[in-house]
């Protein structure tokens, strides 16, 4: 008989960032933590994507520190992390020194396993992260970002598992960040690499189009060895399907799998509550299926932020208007994958395609793109665009790795901290390299309140609303958008309005 498949649990990060915009606090995960820890899952997804920024940002959080006092409240399964290459959690490329002291930290703050991927599938951005993460003693899970175009084939796929491989990768991961994969190619693609390579198989998938459990299944008759489930309320819609779920769903497979019944439902009772202690940052939107997401391809977790970032640009009316620019911004920027950082990236341009017209603004991270400072494209980049974004920044692309046009940090970064009076170990350098403003605050003394004075309390007209951080202003001759797209905020300027 066929060995069982096994599960990942994931509710502890993509559960919460598809639903819930990144926003668990450690201490609403920790009561989750020792049972998670005793239902034999493969592995339980940790940290990682936009968990860091939410930490830093959101919560007041160090989130190492996170990383720590969940492995020790969950020692026994492996803890799993969402790393973006050379991008690591962030949306720009790194110099190889802050890659390799940042995954030396993650596995040494108790991490086991690294998702490692890269946007735009460029093997060439994994390299460094691959060979750290083997350096450190963890585990190498190297990462498909599964997506459709006409560039984007089973073969194409296999190639870069086979490229894995070769890097000494001990797994591999397809990433079906839209939920986009359909059960037959699930299908064809596994048996592929279990064929073609020596490697353990994981299937990560969204439900956004109603996909997952079909997707899964097939898979795991090809061969699969994990796919990743999360826990209502945090599953299903754009999260992952629910372990109860997918779990009855294989009753008569000869690969079915058990999970503690009792556990997942006091899992669920516990996460209800978090769930509603959450419930200014969760939509309805973000739980039903939408298979619109087959032609956009937006993955779940920008849509649990994109609605409510559009609405504070009081763009609110021209959600299917940006919607339906995306794809077209993504085919004249090369067919690229859409996930961190691109996702962000397409889908700020879109809405500014729509403001203002096409390309009558292009921010910085979109002639990025253009000019290869991501990587390559799968596709060519159109030749107007590039024209366009040559012509008004006044550059030319960007020829081999782009990590190797950058010189090394570590030691100016310990230097800037030094001179700020903030803590100057590697794990600090590696957090104000991507988060500079917030790390500081986090390590800023608090201010004492002064003690109230006693008031006499009366009814009162209420103050007015204050204007959303992410509204966009006018200043001068430019404004400023604050743009919030899977939990990561990220500041553009447009300049030159007409």
């Amino acid at each position: 008989m066929a060995k069982s498949i096994a599960f990942n649990n994931t509710v502890l990060r993509d559960g919460h960032q598809s639903l819930a915009a990144t926003r668990m606090t450690t201490a609403q995960m920790l009561p989750a933590a020792p049972i998670l820890d005793s239902m034999g899952f493969h592995g339980l997804e940790t940290w990682g994507g936009a968990t860091i920024d939410s930490c830093l940002r959101f919560l007041g959080e160090n989130p190492f520190e996170r990383l720590r006092t969940l492995k020790k409240a969950a020692p026994k399964t492996p803890h799993i992390m969402l790393l973006r290459g050379q991008n690591i959690v962030q949306y720009t490329s790194f110099p190889d020194d802050v890659v390799e002291s940042f995954v030396r930290c993650t596995a040494a703050a108790g991490c086991d396993v690294l998702r490692i991927f890269d946007a735009l599938n460029d093997i060439r951005n994994l390299a460094t992260a691959i060979r750290a993460t083997k350096a450190s003693g963890a585990h190498a899970r190297g990462e498909i970002c599964y997506t459709t175009s006409p560039v984007h084939t089973i073969e194409a796929f296999v190639t870069l598992g086979i490229e894995l491989e070769k890097l000494g990768c001990d797994s591999i991961g397809i990433k079906d960040m839209s939920g986009v994969l359909a059960p037959q190619v699930a299908f064809e693609l596994v048996s592929a690499l279990k064929r073609k390579t020596g490697l353990p198989v994981i299937v990560h998938t969204h439900d956004t189009a109603g996909f997952a459990a079909a997707t899964y299944l097939a898979a795991i008759d090809a061969g699969a060895d994990v796919v990743e489930t999360s826990i209502v309320p945090f599953a299903n819609g754009t999260s992952q399907p629910d372990t109860l779920r997918m779990m009855e769903l294989l009753k008569g497979n000869p690969r079915a799998v058990e999970y503690d019944r009792n556990k997942l439902i006091a899992l669920r009772e516990h996460f209800n509550e978090v769930y509603k202690q959450l419930s200014k940052f969760t939509s309805t939107d973000n739980e039903r299926v939408d298979s619109d997401t087959l032609i956009y391809q937006v993955p779940g977790g920008m849509l649990s932020n994109f609605r409510n970032q559009l609405k504070e640009q009081n763009m609110t009316d021209k959600f299917e208007q940006v919607m339906k620019e995306i794809p077209y911004v993504r085919e004249c920027l090369g067919w690229i994958p859409l996930v961190t950082p691109t996702s962000q990236i397409v889908g700020t341009q879109a809405m500014l395609n729509v403001k203002f017209g096409r390309w009558k603004q292009i921010p910085q991270q979109t002639a990025d793109i253009a000019l290869s400072k991501y990587g390559r494209t799968p596709g060519p980049v159109n030749a107007d665009v590039l024209k366009l974004v040559c012509d008004r920044y006044k550059a030319q692309p960007v020829q081999g790795r782009p990590a190797d046009a950058l010189a090394p940090r570590m030691e100016k970064l310990r230097s800037e901290l030094k001179a700020a009076n903030l803590p100057t170990d590697d794990e600090a350098c590696v957090l104000h390299a991507m988060f500079p403003r917030e790390f500081a605050a986090l390590h800023k003394p608090a201010t004492p309140a002064p003690a109230p004075a006693p008031v006499h309390v009366q009814a009162a007209k209420p103050a007015p609303a204050p204007v959303p951080a992410a509204a966009a202003a006018p200043t001068g001759d430019y404004m400023r958008f604050n743009l919030t797209v899977e939990g990561y905020s990220t500041e553009v300027v447009v300049e030159d309005l007409d």
